[in-house]
C-alpha cells in the first residue's frame, strides 16, 4: 500500500512502511471452529476492513486457521475492487491444520515442510494474490519438524517470491535464534498487552537486537482492555465464543483484570481517547514494538481504538499504568516500558 494518513514505520528490513495499528480479522472467521468469537455477520465484517482502509489502516493480519480458511475469504471479498496504491499489506500465517468433519476440534500443530507448502498454496488462493506479503509459522509445531527444516521452508518460499516476507508467532528466543541461523527472521508476532506482558523481557529484546520487526497481537487482551467489560458481560459470553471458557475472563483472574482496565480511564479522558486507544498505545510504547494487530468487528470499534496509531503515552502516563499492574496483580511481567518500576 502507498497511500496512507497515518504515520508509518518500517517492518524491520523488509521495506514495508506499516502503521502503528494494523487490523486484526481473528474474529471475522465467524462460528463453528475451536477458537470462533461468536456468530459474524459476512456483510459487516467487509464494511468494518474497509471502513479501517479507508482511515489510513494498511496492514491486515489474518491466519487460515481463523474460521477454517474464511477469515482469509472475506479478506479477499474486501479488497477485491481496491485500486493497487489503496490495498493495505496482508499478512498470514499457517501450521496449523484442521480437520473438516470435526471443525470444533483444536487444530493441530504441522509444519512439515510439504504442508506448509500446501498451505501457502491454499492461502494464496483463498486471498486471491500471488504473493504474500508475510507469512508466518502460527506456533511451534508439535509433529516432531525441527525449526531449521520448517524455516528453511520459509526462507525457500521467500527466495521463490510467493512470499515477501517471514516471521514466526509465538517462538522463544532459543527457537529464534536457531532460525536466524538459518536465514533471517523478518518478523516476529508475539502476545503483549498491559495483562499479557511477558514478551516484553525476552522475545522484544531479541527482536530489537537482530533488526526484526515485531508485530504484537492481543494488545486489548480479546476485548477485556477496552473499557466495555464487566462480570454481567463477561457472564453472558455465548458457549460458542472461545473467551467464555478461557482463564483470563474467569474467576479471580477476571476481577483484577478489571480493576486494570478501570484504572485506564482517566489517562483515557485526560487524553479524550478510548481505553481501547490507551491500552494499545501502551503496546506500542515498548522499545522494538513496530506495530500492533488490533481486531474490530464493527466500524465503531476501529474508530474506538485508531487514535493509538497517533498516540503517544507520557512518562507520567506510564508511571501510573504500571502502578496500576502493581496494584491489581494483573498479569505477569515488566511494567513498565522505560524500565521503570
Amino acid at each position: 500500500m502507498t497511500v496512507t494518513t497515518l504515520p508509518t514505520v518500517e517492518l524491520g528490513s523488509t521495506g514495508m512502511r506499516i502503521t502503528r495499528v494494523g487490523f486484526g480479522a481473528w474474529a471475522l472467521g465467524g462460528p463453528d471452529w475451536a477458537f470462533g468469537w461468536g456468530e459474524q455477520d459476512d456483510a459487516e465484517s467487509i464494511a468494518t476492513i474497509r471502513h479501517a482502509i479507508e482511515h489510513g489502516v494498511n496492514w491486515i493480519d489474518t491466519a487460515a486457521v481463523y474460521g477454517l480458511g474464511h477469515s482469509e475469504e472475506i479478506v479477499a471479498e474486501a479488497l477485491a475492487d481496491l485500486p493497487s496504491d489503496e490495498r493495505p499489506y496482508v499478512f498470514t500465517k499457517g501450521g496449523l491444520i484442521w480437520d473438516t468433519s470435526e471443525p470444533r476440534q483444536p487444530p493441530r500443530r504441522v509444519a512439515a515442510p510439504d504442508s506448509l507448502r500446501r498451505e501457502v498454496d491454499a492461502s494464496l488462493q483463498r486471498l486471491r494474490m500471488e504473493r504474500i506479503d508475510l507469512y508466518q509459522v502460527h506456533w511451534p509445531p508439535e509433529d516432531g519438524t525441527p525449526v531449521d527444516a520448517y524455516w528453511q521452508t520459509l526462507v525457500d518460499l521467500r527466495r521463490e517470491g510467493k512470499v515477501r516476507a517471514i516471521g514466526l508467532c509465538n517462538h522463544s528466543p532459543a527457537q529464534l535464534e536457531r532460525a536466524e541461523a538459518v536465514g533471517h527472521v523478518d518478523a516476529l508476532q508475539p502476545p503483549l498487552s498491559a495483562i499479557r506482558r511477558a514478551a516484553a523481557e525476552a522475545e522484544i529484546p531479541w527482536c530489537r537486537d537482530h533488526g526484526t520487526g515485531v508485530i504484537v497481537y492481543s494488545p486489548m487482551q480479546s476485548g477485556l482492555l477496552t473499557g466495555t467489560f464487566s462480570l454481567g458481560r463477561t457472564r453472558c459470553l455465548p458457549a460458542d465464543d472461545w473467551r467464555a471458557h478461557d482463564s483470563e475472563f474467569l474467576g479471580s483472574r477476571l476481577g483484577r483484570n478489571l480493576i486494570l482496565a478501570d484504572a485506564l480511564r482517566p489517562i483515557a479522558a485526560r487524553r479524550r481517547v478510548s481505553v481501547a486507544a490507551v491500552a494499545v498505545a501502551w503496546a506500542l510504547a515498548w522499545p522494538g514494538v513496530t506495530g500492533a494487530i488490533v481486531g474490530a468487528r464493527h466500524p465503531s470499534q476501529v474508530d474506538g481504538w485508531l487514535p493509538a496509531a497517533t498516540l503517544s503515552l507520557s512518562k507520567a502516563d506510564l508511571d501510573e499504568i504500571a502502578a496500576a499492574i502493581a496494584r491489581s496483580g494483573a498479569g505477569q511481567g515488566p511494567a513498565h516500558p522505560l524500565g521503570e518500576r
